[in-house]
């Protein structure tokens, strides 16, 4: 069967939560009959799908992108064939667009959002971290009744952004106990066919500035992936203590670690260095340790950064990066020469601590390409790895490596020629599947 394809603009209308639905009791879930949960199917064909075949030189510069239209067969969630296009087939027609790996927004904060509630910019009395904490202790009894259904809203506007995939951190802390990490994953399993995200317990008020150690090993026992941690120095005094808590908590339940580190200059150079010696002293580690943020990179010389970035890379220690542009810019480039996996996401969107994310993980490529400088043909296709978490179609020498038989069927059609366009423009996005599911 072929399934009903509800349009973007319907599908962005289906999520919209009313600023009276904010006074549904908690455990809400929307059940508009145009929500993604009600056009899943097991098998079904893509027809006129635009995909990359290669790269067109001009002597040694690649100066075009080539592609040509495909079929595209669908089944139980994933690729099971790309074949000829035939135009003809029964199937839902992709109308020329480009077909490229679904996004991956891989840093937000999915519990705390002020997205379906009224306009309010950042205060300018929360300055600090610590005010920061001080205001969340205040606010973040009231967000919670209705966090599960505006936590749905923000995960609709990532979706309409092409978005099926995010890393979320989730409040751990004394004043919210576990019912962020609760009310994150009811709204996340109301959205289990259309979206799917990794969670980290993340100690936003400190571990032991506010007493958090108890609440995180519970979390550690729950429905979580990585933990976290949140600027040892500033906010718990020390580098050592709240570092080894979350690299043993991590060791004892198998979880990765994902840090927020916002210190700059020495304090935030040897929170890098202590956490690359304990992954080194822990390979179980690598691969699985990541520093968020991580501003402390963005004023180091460059012999330094050269040094830190081939530390990081032999590690195996990621970088997760909001693509900051004011300030010293992020060392991407060199983080890339030393092998160092670098993510992006958009971190907050319309909360307290920042008003400007926008939920579209491909305008952070477009803001990467720009602040580095990424021009040409082959620097823009290459720099859309940070909205599809390092899926690319073509590989550097421009063989084809995305899509094939038994990929993961999460995928978006865009309206844009290829790669470095959609990039280059922010190309609008026009479908979105997730797992063999038609989202809009």
């Amino acid at each position: 069967m072929t399934p009903q394809a509800i349009t973007r603009k319907n599908f962005i209308k289906s999520t919209s939560v009313l600023l009276g639905t904010c006074m549904l009791p908690q455990g809400y879930v929307d059940a508009s009959p145009n929500t993604s949960e009600h056009f899943s199917g097991k098998t079904f064909i893509l027809k006129n799908v635009r995909l990359e075949t290669g790269f067109v030189y001009d002597q040694d510069e690649v100066i075009e992108t080539e592609t040509g239209l495909f079929t595209i067969e669908i089944a139980d969630g994933r690729i099971k064939n790309v074949l000829p296009n035939n135009s003809l087939a029964k199937g839902i027609d992709a109308k020329g667009w480009l077909m490229l790996p679904a996004f991956r927004d891989m840093h937000i904060h999915l519990d705390k959002t002020y997205y379906g509630l009224p306009w309010q910019a950042h205060l300018k009395k929360n300055k600090s971290v610590k005010d920061m904490i001080a205001f969340e202790q205040q606010v973040i009894p009231e967000l919670l009744k209705t966090s599960i259904p505006r936590t749905e809203k923000l995960i609709g506007l990532l979706q309409s952004y092409g978005t099926s995939y995010a890393r979320s951190h989730v409040n751990i802390e004394p004043t919210s106990g576990l019912n962020s990490l609760k009310h994150l994953e009811t709204a996340l399993a109301n959205k289990k066919s259309s979206f799917q995200a990794q969670l980290v317990a993340f100690p936003q008020h400190g571990i032991y500035y506010t007493k958090s150690e108890e609440l995180m090993k519970e979390a550690a026992k729950m429905g979580v992936d990585f933990i976290g941690g949140l600027d040892p120095t500033s906010i718990d005094g020390s580098i050592e203590k709240p570092m080894d808590f979350v690299v043993q908590l991590a060791l004892d339940n198998g979880k990765g670690i994902d840090i927020h580190l916002h210190e700059s200059g020495e304090s935030g150079l040897k929170t890098i260095e202590y956490l690359i010696d304990k992954v080194n002293e822990n390979p179980v580690l690598k691969g699985k340790t990541y520093i968020s943020h991580s501003f402390a990179l963005r004023y180091l010389d460059q012999k330094k950064t050269e040094e830190i970035a081939e530390k990081l890379g032999a590690a195996k220690i990621g970088i997760a990066s909001t693509i900051p542009i004011s300030g010293n810019p992020m060392p991407i480039p060199a983080l890339y020469k030393y092998g160092v996996e670098v993510i992006a996401g958009n971190d907050c969107i319309v909360d307290h601590w920042s008003t400007f994310g926008t939920g579209s993980i491909l305008q952070k490529a477009n803001i990467a390409a720009q602040i580095y400088g990424y021009r040409t043909e082959f620097e823009l296709s290459r720099i859309l790895k940070l909205a599809t978490g390092n899926i690319l179609p073509l590989d550097d020498k421009g063989k084809r490596q995305w899509p094939a038989p038994g990929d993961e069927a999460n995928l978006v059609l865009v309206d844009a020629s290829c790669s470095a366009e959609a990039v280059s423009r922010v190309s609008p996005i026009k479908s979105l599947i997730h797992n063999g599911n038609m989202v809009f």
